[in-house]
């Protein structure tokens, strides 16, 4: 609220006029509902710029302020507190701007400015996206968005784990197991397909176990003799060699995952603006490696591995290349995020990373700073909890997983079932109904899984989240739905000001929060977090709601009042979808 700066300055004139001292800044917090005003002036603050009882220090202050500021109309003290009324005039302009702001609360990106990155999903191309990856890329690509809009030229990207000995155990099993078996052939989509194998190879290596077991050889020795995995790691070897078949094979396979990925993406609602291949960038880093044990970053320890020494920050040392010159995935990181920065010229790139990764990044992070990249204090772990169903836990290995395009079908089933249940869709076609479910049912998985905090551990129970009530993301739909019939309704024209009026307390609640989208959208870039945003609009639904109870709208005698209402009832709308946006989430026209 541009007020505020007013009255800020105002403040700091009052207290040279009155007491004759300098003041550095003023504390402002929302007037308590059960006081008159709009806006409070912390009192307590100024205690240690001038002694006296802070109800006094606060009348004069109110008193100045009321003759000086003239969008003050009144004020009063409570305790330590100032609570100024400001005038309606004030809200009105203020409001008539956002309402001819069509990108309201969203900054242009300065194109001088450099750019950031924000990497989110990496997948492996051993199975098919699961739970975890959707909380993961939900995650990732509104905070893409939130930065963005926060004035940011974003890119959106992804390192798909594409080799190692995960991916060869599913060529494995698929070579020896697969009878050339296509996705095609089997009706599967490639990347559930390519998982099946993944399954398949750890049932038969866990039957060798067994077996080598019964012939009296130890549990652990038993796990390295299986004849399946010294094939797995044969297999790798040739990869890593070029050999031709195992490359093909590999390519092959790859691709059906890769075609998989891409329907899921799609119906998830992201995108990305590059693809790295950790097969392209895993010799990445070495050289910078060499370099460091050259300036002394690094040190050689008897064997000829290559560790950094980090027990001074508090943390260990840690090994960056192996005693056979391999790299680890330390070495990886450090390289590609070198790659990344001289690719696209950024200013920062975040993680979207679960939080068993939480000291892989801190050594990562300072490693960086260490080598005298200045970049490195711009790099940001994006640190979510892991997402549980009432079924507990899962194994990928052991196709135990909850597989996110069955998640986001049950999801839409779900919003079928409720919505048949409530029978509010008489009227719509059944292609209308069905793209009316996706929405309700993946908006309700969106909603639930962005508006808590990425730290927190997330129960996530299908049902709970599509609810017509309380804090989810059908309740939010709904009252946009509700919005745009009140649109259609309107035989006015409501694009004309409304300047002089007497505005409802409820018509200045729904304006104030409307007032702090901006604010929200640049708290939500600078910590990284869509609950803010998600929880900012499901406040503005609860005011908004309010207001809609309190006072006729299209049933208002008053025509610059009818006309006003549905001018806010419109930016509550569009407010409502933009905040979506940012979410990912969709919003439907009519519910």
């Amino acid at each position: 609220m541009n007020i505020q700066n007013t009255i800020e300055t105002a403040v700091k004139e009052a207290f040279k006029s009155i007491y004759n001292t300098e003041i550095n800044s003023v504390e402002f917090q929302a007037t308590r509902k059960d006081f008159e005003g709009d806006i409070t002036i912390v009192v307590f603050a100024f205690l240690r710029f001038v002694k006296g009882n802070p109800v006094e220090i606060g009348t004069k202050i109110g008193e100045y302020l009321k003759e000086n500021v003239y969008e003050i109309t009144d004020f009063n003290v409570v305790k330590g507190f100032l609570n100024l009324v400001i005038a309606d005039t004030t809200f009105l302009n203020d409001f008539n701007k956002i309402y001819t702001d069509e990108s309201f609360g969203f900054v242009t990106p300065n194109p001088s400015e450099k750019s950031e990155m924000v990497e989110y999903s990496s997948p492996n191309t051993n199975k098919p996206l699961h739970l975890g990856h959707i909380r993961n890329n939900l995650l990732g690509y509104s905070v893409a968005e939130i930065i963005a809009a926060s004035g940011k030229k974003v890119y959106k990207t992804q390192i798909i784990n594409d080799r190692g000995i995960h991916i060869c155990k599913s060529m494995l099993a698929w070579k020896l197991f697969g009878n050339n078996e296509t996705p095609e052939s089997a009706g599967l989509k490639g990347d559930k397909l390519v998982g099946n194998y993944y399954v398949k190879f750890d049932q038969e290596y866990k039957k060798e176990i067994a077996e080598l077991i019964s012939k009296g050889i130890s549990k652990e020795e038993a796990k390295k003799q299986a004849p399946l995995l010294l094939q797995a790691q044969n297999m790798l070897r040739q990869w890593e060699a070029g050999d031709q078949k195992v490359v093909s094979l590999w390519k092959k396979m790859n691709q059906w995952v890769y075609d998989g990925f891409d329907i899921t993406y799609k119906e998830l609602g992201v995108d990305f603006d590059k693809n790295y291949y950790e097969s392209n960038t895993y010799l990445l880093g070495k050289d910078v490696v060499a370099n460091g044990l050259e300036s002394g970053v690094f040190f050689r320890k008897e064997d000829g591995s290559v560790w950094i020494d980090l027990t001074d920050e508090g943390l260990d040392e840690k090994i960056v290349l192996r005693s056979d010159g391999t790299a680890v995935y330390m070495t990886q990181d450090i390289g590609t995020a070198i790659e990344r920065f001289k690719d696209y010229d950024l200013s920062a790139l975040t993680y979207t990373v679960g939080n068993e990764q939480d000291y892989h990044f801190k050594v990562l992070f300072l490693i960086l700073k260490k080598l005298g990249f200045d970049w490195a204090g711009n790099l940001f772990h994006l640190s979510y909890g892991m997402v549980d169903l009432p079924s507990g836990k899962m194994k990928s290995r052991e196709g135990t997983v909850v597989d996110a395009d069955d998640l986001m079908i049950e999801m839409v089933n779900t919003a079928r079932d409720i919505s048949e249940e409530l029978g509010k869709l008489e009227g719509y076609s059944n292609e209308e109904k069905e793209s009316l479910y996706k929405t309700i049912g993946l908006g309700a998985l969106k909603y639930y899984i962005l508006k808590v905090d990425p730290k927190k551990r997330i129960l996530f129970d299908p049902k709970e989240s599509i609810d017509f009530n309380g804090n989810t993301g059908p309740f939010i739909q709904y009252t946009y739905a509700r919005i745009q019939s009140i649109l259609r309704k309107a035989d006015f024209d409501i694009n004309q000001e409304t300047l002089g009026i007497n505005l409802h307390p409820k018509e200045k609640e729904v304006i104030k929060q409307l007032q702090l989208f901006p604010e929200v959208i640049q708290a939500g870039a600078k910590n990284h977090s869509p609950a803010l945003i998600a929880n900012y609009v499901y406040d503005l639904v609860k005011v908004y709601n309010s207001f809609y109870q309190s006072v006729p709208i299209l049933g208002s005698t008053n025509q610059e009042e009818k006309v006003f209402r549905t001018r806010l009832s419109k930016t509550v709308g569009n407010t409502i979808k933009s905040a979506f946006g940012l979410l990912g989430i969709d919003v439907p026209e009519r519910m």
